[in-house]
């Protein structure tokens, strides 16, 4: 099942408890304070895995929540932190913040890690109290709440290139002709229900040696009305928006429903309707099923307009091959020339919290312990 939508609650663990306890050993009848600090709470990480391809492990399972610190024990014993928690996703995945609708990270790199919950620091124990004029203190801090957010992810295929057009424009049969994807193929609109991914090899030598590759994405066919949630088209159209290129594929067959022309003037108003980054991206126009065209009017039309707009145009049979592999190349050409895109991220690893351990315990110096008093937690006297 291809799920590319979840949204999740993720809980980081809270901070434990500061201690109140005071030394009791033989031959020292007023020990001093020695109330050990909480553990920090865990936090949990989101990591770009290669080995996911959907979000189907979050559809059912929504709710994730990180270990809390233990409590400080007497003898100056601080508490275990908890264990931080990583939670896989898809390469491509575009994280949100599902209450306020923010932006938080876009993880299009393998491994790329982004920490979006951070767990609660540890309180501090009586011992951090102990003044020359306050020898038995008996205050103490809690430990602070670890983070709590609701998240959205949506995935976001990475492809080269995108087939995109009509249903039943022949995006499936190309797919399958030039890539080892096998997507269900039949003569009628809607067939294909999820996107579907295929590596093509565009020059390969004598000796079938591998030359350049690229990944193209068969996406669901859009209709008029795509980018208000008419067909399939608004629950895929973000996944043309990583594409460098776009392959709009055309039914200029005697079979065709619509005028070709039409038909790639609705296709592109939809996309640029949705977004006007997918409406400048470079395209190829590409007319189909050869093999099915005696009346040549309908082609002639659309090689016609290409030339007139100054697009790329080729004309193809992919259940009879014709044509096909000056498509490949010419889409690996196409590629050469337009770089690659940086993807988008709103931090670069971790996101501003408040809660920087590290940096307190180097300003504070290592006897400080876990760090100075904070704001929010405010000791307690027990």
């Amino acid at each position: 099942m291809f799920v590319d939508e979840a949204k999740i609650m993720v809980k980081a663990g809270d901070g434990g408890n500061g201690c109140v306890a005071f030394r009791r050993e033989k031959y020292v009848p007023r020990g001093g304070p020695a109330g050990g600090d909480g553990g920090h709470g865990g936090s949990i990480y989101l990591e770009a895995s290669i080995h996911d391809n959907t979000l189907l492990r979050y559809r059912y399972n929504r709710e994730f929540k990180a270990e809390r610190g233990n409590h400080g024990e007497g003898s100056n014993c601080s508490g275990h932190s908890g264990a931080d928690m990583v939670l896989k996703v898809p390469v491509g995945t575009v994280v949100y913040d599902d209450t306020s609708g923010e932006f938080l990270a876009d993880l299009a790199a393998p491994e790329q890690r982004y920490l979006v919950v951070q767990g609660g620091r540890g309180g501090r124990g009586n011992q951090h109290f102990a003044k020359p004029w306050h020898q038995a203190p008996r205050e103490h801090e809690d430990g602070q709440p670890g983070e709590l957010k609701h998240l959205r992810f949506e995935l976001k295929l990475l492809a080269d290139v995108g087939l995109v057009g009509f249903p039943n424009a022949g995006k499936s049969t190309l797919i399958s002709v030039i890539s080892a994807a096998r997507p269900k193929i039949a003569n009628y609109p809607f067939t294909t229900l999820e996107p579907n991914l295929g590596v093509v090899s565009a020059d390969p030598g004598p000796n079938k040696e591998v030359g350049r590759t690229y990944v193209v994405a068969d996406l669901p066919g859009l209709i008029e009305g795509a980018h208000l949630g008419a067909g399939l088209g608004i629950r895929f159209l973000r996944h043309v928006e990583r594409t460098r290129l776009l392959v709009h594929l055309v039914d200029t067959s005697d079979a065709a429903e619509r005028d070709p022309v039409e038909a790639y003037e609705i296709i592109c108003g939809e996309l640029r309707a949705f977004s006007e980054a997918l409406g400048e991206k470079p395209a190829i126009v590409v007319a189909t099923k050869l093999d099915a065209t005696t009346d040549t009017t309908h082609l002639e039309k659309l090689r016609e307009y290409c030339r007139e707009k100054h697009l790329e145009f080729h004309a193809i049979s992919a259940a009879a091959g014709q044509g096909v592999r000056e498509l490949v190349k010419a889409m690996a050409d196409a590629l050469d020339k337009i770089p690659r895109a940086v993807p988008e991220t709103a931090q670069e690893t971790e996101p501003e919290t408040g809660l920087d351990l590290a940096g307190e315990e180097a300003e504070n110096g290592p006897e400080s312990g876990v760090g100075s008093e904070p704001k929010a937690a405010p000791a307690k006297e027990s």
